[in-house]
Order: structure tokens, then sequence, then C-alpha cells
């Protein structure tokens, strides 16, 4: 008997795989590979997390109305232009779903996040990269990428795992030279640790086109991501059609009362700020100076290149994990010279400097 078969193309995507905090089965490790929050969670956050667990036999409300309400409330926006999703990787699955497919294709820079080509190919098109200067997405490289059949422009800003990003003029080009009919994702998932002046995580784009989306999450600086919780802010024929694709209590109760609790205290989210505003320097500057290349990021960690020979990433990372302080490997991303360290806790900090220091000794 012949087993069901998936539709072409599907067999031809790389699983996706976040950062590992098991050695051996030890499990107190210092996990500087997923880009997770430094301080951790809000407190408020946690007890409304423990507070939902009295209303686990309820459905969650699928439309998430207090929280997109909290959202428009925090950054000013309409809360009808906002969709709620299980992280952001869902809404970027659900736009790739609803708006290429099959003939199609989805473009982003060489080195931008693996769920984009992800999200492509499960939808049934083709991924197609644009090459980066400097380790940063190129306007002039991304509209040279454009063809008739682009229906997706994926843009992470900050860039994930460079840290690298484009100024709020740039970003406005690269919309203004692409097709009306291609959509136009800017992915701001580390939007709240950018202090520049000339950044914008895309809101004023948003709400100048009837083609542009900005994806944001609570995975980071907010310290729930364990919980799954991201938004979109997006024209209203937008926001209709990714209603219409997603599924309808895609955010469970206690994430929802959790995120709504976390982005309501502001305090927490400012120190988590401050704390990357000391930490991500200082971390960057000690890597520099074992004389490993740094790329400037302006995220919560920093991507750093390492030689050929005995000190290589792989011997790198293997010396971090036997001090149980796992990073993040990025072959996957075309980097197989690099690894990606989150600024964590400064003992961590202090913990991979010093490990790198004997690595590089």
């Amino acid at each position: 008997m012949a087993a069901p078969k998936p539709r072409p193309g599907i067999l031809d995507i790389e699983p996706y795989k976040g950062g590992n905090a098991d050695i051996n089965d030890v499990h107190a490790v210092m996990n500087l590979s997923a880009n997770e929050a430094a301080l951790g969670p809000s407190s408020r956050a946690v007890e409304a997390y423990r507070a939902a667990g009295a209303e686990l036999h309820r459905y969650p409300d699928g439309g998430v109305g207090l929280l997109r309400r909290a959202l428009a409330e925090h950054h000013g926006l309409d809360p009808d232009r906002i969709v709620c999703g299980n992280g952001s990787d869902e809404l970027i699955t659900l736009l790739a779903q609803a708006y290429a497919g099959e003939g199609d294709e989805v473009l982003y820079n060489a080195h931008g996040f693996l769920m984009y080509g992800i999200a492509a190919r499960a939808a049934g098109a083709k991924p197609v990269t644009a090459a980066e200067t400097r380790f940063t997405a190129d306007v002039d490289n991304l509209l040279a990428g454009v063809t008739e059949r682009t229906r997706i422009v994926f843009l992470a800003n900050p860039n994930n795992p460079t840290g690298t990003y484009l100024a709020k003029t740039e970003v406005e080009r690269l919309r203004a030279g692409l097709p009306e009919n291609a959509l136009l994702v800017i992915d701001a998932a580390y939007a709240e640790f950018v202090s520049r002046n000339d950044y914008s995580p895309g809101i004023e784009l948003v709400d100048g086109s009837d083609n542009t989306v900005m994806t944001r999450t609570f995975s980071k600086i907010y310290g729930l991501a364990g919980l799954r919780v991201g938004w979109a802010y997006a024209p209203t024929g937008i926001i209709e059609v990714v209603n219409r694709v997603r599924g309808p209590f895609n955010v469970n109760l206690a994430a929802q009362a959790a995120a709504v609790a976390a982005l309501n205290d502001v305090a927490h989210m400012d120190a988590a700020r401050t704390h990357n505003d000391i930490w991500l320097p200082w971390l960057s500057e000690q890597v520099a100076g074992l004389g490993l290349e740094v790329v400037p990021s302006i995220g919560n960690f920093i991507l750093a290149r390492f030689p050929d020979g005995d000190r290589n990433s792989t011997a790198a990372d293997a010396w971090l994990r036997e001090r149980h302080i796992v990073a993040r490997r990025m072959a996957g991303y075309g980097l197989p010279e690099a690894l990606r360290i989150t600024v964590g806790s400064e003992a961590e900090n202090r913990a991979v400097v010093a490990a790198l220091a004997e690595f590089m000794a």
C-alpha cells in the first residue's frame, strides 16, 4: 500500500531547530543560545499566569480583545488593525500561507531569519535570498531580486542573527521600490531594545500603505518566550485575511493574561532595556578584544566570527559546552564560522567571556 505523500517541496524543508539548553542531560547550564530575556519575565506577568490557572477549563478569548486593546493603548494604534498569534512565527507562517503559493517567490536577505524560508516552502512558494553588505540587508540587492513572481518580502529589522539594522529611510526606500502587489513584512522582534534615532519598527509605513505589515513578539524583552505570544499591525484588509486563516483560539488564556500584565509593567521593561544597554557593548568589546570579529549589533545578542584552524567556531562551541555554556551555531544561516551569543545576566556574560579568553589563549 502506498503511503500518503505530502505536497511537493514539503520534504525539502529543513525543520527549524531552536537553541538547545541540554548538555548530556545536564540542565544547570547558561543558555545563551536563544536570545531570551536576561532578566526573565515581569513578576506581574508571572502572577497573572498563575491566576489564570483557576480558569483553565475556559476557552480563551478568540479575538484576544484585551491584549489587542492594551497593545493599541501602549503604542497609540487602532486595536482593529492588530492581530495576535502563537508567537510571531505563527503570523509569519499565516502571511505566507495567505499571500504566497505555488509559482510565487518569497524574498529576504541572505542571513535572514530561518522561518522565512520554512514558511515560504510550507506555502508552496520558492524562497529567494538577496546578498547582504557587511552582514546587513542591502536594499539595492533586495530590489534587484524582485521579479513578477515576488509576493512577499520579509525584512527582520534588527536582523536575527546578525544584529544589524536598516535605517528608517532605507526601509522606506525598499517599500517605495517594491511593486504594489508585493507584501512587505517588517519583523521587528527586537525593536524594544533599540534606541537609535534613525530606527523605526515600521508603524509609519503600515499607516501609510495597504501592503506593509509589522510583526512583534513578547518572547524577547518581555521574557515570555515559553508562552508564545506575538502580534502584527497591518492594514484592515490584511488583518481580515489573517483572521480567516488563523486558528480560532490561537493564543491561550494564560498567555493572554501574562502578556497584558507584562505590557503594563513598564518599569520591568525599562530595566531590561537598561541591562542590555550596559551589557551589550560590554560583551561586544570584551569578545572583540580577544581577537574575534564581532558584528555590530543593536539586539540582545552578538554574532562572533571565529578564524579557521584549531580555534574555529566548532571547537569554540564544544569548549563552551564543556563549561555548561550554550551558544548558537550559525551554520544553518550560512555562517559556519560564527556563534551567536545572547546577552545574559552579569554572571553569564562574565562567564562566557572568561571561557572564550581561555579558548583563544
